[in-house]
């Protein structure tokens, strides 16, 4: 996978690398309180920048293997300030092609769409230029944000999973959904060989 940035609209996105751990620390600290309860059990020093040094060194090695793309947004009036991020995780090739979409924004910057423009352009990259068939994204019933973002980007309720992640204390069910390329080139296979 090569490393790039798209841009959008009104955005400009980036693949996660370590010169970025000091905006993620800042992105974790603003959104602490507001992100804690859709998210699992935060590590230990996740509002400190030697925590986000490490997980960028990680995310450039994973990016490089091809198991994880971590984006994250920028926007136009503050260009160096971290204000989302979205991640592509659990790349999975053979026949099932596919993968698990995580993503936040920035308080300040939600219900503007930013978002969804973000989303458009990534899963665009992840279809075309990474070729996968498969993004599966889930969450919380009562998160309606994003049921309705989802929707908005053509996510198909799969289903429904009981207590399927730890979160804010409990095992938490969640909406299951996801969505396909109908445009797959099932060539790769051969290509593959």
């Amino acid at each position: 996978m090569d490393n790039c940035t798209l841009t959008t609209l009104r955005l400009t996105l980036r693949v996660m690398a370590p010169a970025h751990a000091t905006g993620l620390t800042a992105f974790f600290r603003r959104n602490e309180a507001r992100l804690r309860p859709w998210d699992p059990p935060r590590p230990s020093g996740i509002l400190e920048a030697p925590f986000w040094e490490a997980e960028a060194v990680r995310a450039a090695t994973d990016h490089r293997d091809g198991a994880v793309v971590r984006w994250l947004m920028f926007g136009p009036d503050v260009p160096d300030r971290v204000i989302g991020r979205i991640n592509f995780t659990q790349i999975v090739r053979g026949p099932l092609q596919s993968c698990m979409l995580g993503y936040a924004i920035d308080g300040e910057f939600e219900g503007r769409g930013l978002m969804h423009e973000a989303l458009r352009a990534t899963l665009r990259h992840v279809f075309e230029s990474l070729r996968l068939h498969r993004v599966q994204a889930n969450h919380l019933p009562e998160n309606l944000r994003s049921a309705r973002l989802l929707q908005r980007l053509g996510f198909r309720v799969e289903g429904r999973a009981h207590a399927y992640l730890f979160i804010n204390g409990a095992w938490r069910d969640h909406v299951l959904t996801a969505l396909t390329y109908p445009g797959f080139d099932a060539r790769v296979f051969d290509m593959a060989r």
